[in-house]
């Protein structure tokens, strides 16, 4: 039996959620490869992570371990599934891999449209509670772009007032000074987060 990591790389790129695939000789897949004989699982998935997508500083968290006896026809196989979310505005791809909007996917290989349905459930949940989704976002933002990515990923309409009230009353932003959006109407004030680092919050956000 052999262990192995998957890894579901998000972005919102053209106001749509996007995973990333790499290819495979068959059919595009997720980036994964086999766990090292001298190597902690997380060490393989940020390998992975470097190695395949090229995004080594993105965001990632393990997801769940698929074991399905049938998963892999080839070999018995245990993956270790993990999910990473890479700010919108980065840039650069490696070669052969390519961004696919999550709503419109291929057919996939092994167990991976499973591992991506696993990865979006844990994501959207995750949003509720946690600052997660402000690994996606550039260093400065307006409060629509902030939105819009939330309902993005959410797939609905979210309450515009509610939504900033809550964002402001926790501090979670704060106003990037003398910076405003440029724009056909009147330019809007540019935010940041005050710390990207992972936040439970008290009260549900959205």
């Amino acid at each position: 039996m052999e262990v192995a990591v998957e890894l579901v790389l998000f972005t919102v790129r053209d106001d749509r959620l996007q995973v990333l695939l790499t290819p495979r000789p068959e059919r595009p897949a997720l980036p994964g490869g086999l766990v090292g004989p001298q190597e902690a699982v997380e060490e393989a998935a940020r390998r992975v992570l470097r190695e395949q997508t090229g995004f080594g500083d993105a965001y990632i968290e393990q997801l769940y371990t698929f074991g399905d006896p049938g998963r892999d026809p080839a070999r018995r196989t245990i993956s270790v599934a993990y999910f990473a979310l890479l700010r919108s505005d980065s840039a650069g791809l490696p070669s052969g891999a390519t961004w696919r909007f999550v709503k419109s996917l291929p057919s996939l290989p092994f167990d991976h449209d499973a591992i991506i349905r696993t990865a979006l459930a844990r994501l959207r949940a995750k949003l509720s509670y946690s600052t997660v989704g402000f690994q996606l976002l550039p260093a400065a933002f307006t409060l629509t772009e902030l939105q819009r990515l939330y309902e993005v990923i959410l797939a609905r309409r979210i309450d515009k007032r509610n939504f900033r009230k809550k964002l402001l009353t926790m501090g979670l932003l704060k106003p990037v000074p003398g910076r405003r959006a440029s724009g056909p109407h009147r330019p809007a004030q540019l935010y940041a987060f005050r710390t990207r680092r992972l936040r439970f919050l008290d009260g549900q956000l959205v």
